[in-house]
């Protein structure tokens, strides 16, 4: 059965998101054996994927992995701390928004005026539900580069001789990176909420792609504490395969509108090699269920309910 998001991902979205990623150990059918999974004593619940099978590891026990593959970053990777470890609400995990100076981008004065115009329900300056005016909240999409900053849960990665593409597991959301030799645009079209990639291989293990062409911070936050993007962003990524089982990501931000200098904010993030077989499962964002969350639960939590009862008329 899908996974699907509205309410979940307010103000216990921390807690609830994680508790999604708890819910595929939960046990459920398994229609190819039509009998619940089977738990070795021991070894814990048993992990299910999104076709309610269970989940194989890459390795044989006591396997190790081998080299890593020339110029093939493709498969289905898990963050290798686990999968909680990609939900990062506060913020990229090796940059969190924890009010600690050492976390601070360098923010230009524009930079720092359009941090404080939004309005996060994460990281130093949160606030309430209602109060929120992240464009996430409407079910907007999540845009580029946030999409490597929150929700990195299971994400497959496909290739050819063309081109890499990347399949996001929260909103069932993908983008393509062009490996063709085709430099970025000098003029971008359009802007896009993923921007304009291309890809081009350091070395046999490490894929380093650049990005621009980005939406601007009026519908693209960079994360999920308000942190601001602007047009003018560009983006580097390195996807370094370690070994088979493991690819590194890192990410650098280099935006001259918000920020004084390029910061780096995922520093060599760790992804874990899943099986073949591994069906993702999907994470949607229902408007009408979002909807339905402020209405029952965001506006009374912030006070907005009684601030209106009070300024009806009739009321006392």
């Amino acid at each position: 059965m899908a996974n699907r998001f509205g309410a979940p991902m307010m103000a216990v979205a921390a807690l609830a998101l994680s508790a999604l990623a708890g819910a595929q150990t939960a046990p459920r059918s398994n229609s190819g054996a039509g009998k619940e999974p089977q738990a070795t004593p021991g070894a814990g619940p048993v992990l299910l994927d999104g076709w309610g099978r269970p989940v194989v590891n890459a390795l044989k026990p006591g396997e190790k992995p081998g080299p890593a593959p020339r110029h093939d970053i493709s498969g289905v990777w898990e963050p290798a701390r686990g999968p909680g470890d990609g939900i990062q609400a506060n913020g990229p995990r090796d940059m969190p928004y924890d009010g600690k100076p050492e976390h601070d981008p360098p923010y230009t004065p524009l930079g720092l005026e359009t941090l404080k115009s939004h309005k996060a329900l994460f990281g130093f300056a949160a606030v309430l539900e209602s109060l929120s005016n992240d464009p996430r909240n409407k079910c907007d999409p999540l845009g580029f580069p946030r999409a490597d900053f929150y929700q990195i849960r299971h994400t497959q990665i496909m290739q050819d001789d063309h081109k890499v593409a990347i399949l996001y597991e929260f909103e069932k959301r993908w983008r393509v990176i062009w490996t063709d030799g085709r430099e970025l645009p000098k003029e971008v079209p359009e802007p896009r909420y993923y921007g304009y990639s291309v890809g081009k291989w350091a070395d046999d293990s490490t894929l380093v792609v650049n990005t621009i062409g980005s939406e601007g911070s009026e519908k693209v936050w960079l994360d999920e504490t308000g942190r601001p993007a602007s047009d003018a962003m560009h983006v580097e990524e390195r996807f370094h395969r370690a070994d088979h089982n493991l690819l590194e990501l890192t990410v650098t931000i280099d935006d001259p509108k918000m920020y004084t200098k390029p910061w780096v904010a995922m520093n060599k993030f760790p992804m874990r090699l899943q099986s073949p077989d591994y069906d993702v499962v999907e994470m949607m964002c229902i408007p009408s269920e979002e909807e339905q969350y402020y209405k029952e639960y965001g506006d009374q939590a912030s006070g907005v309910v009684s601030k209106q009862s009070k300024s009806s008329p009739g009321t006392k």
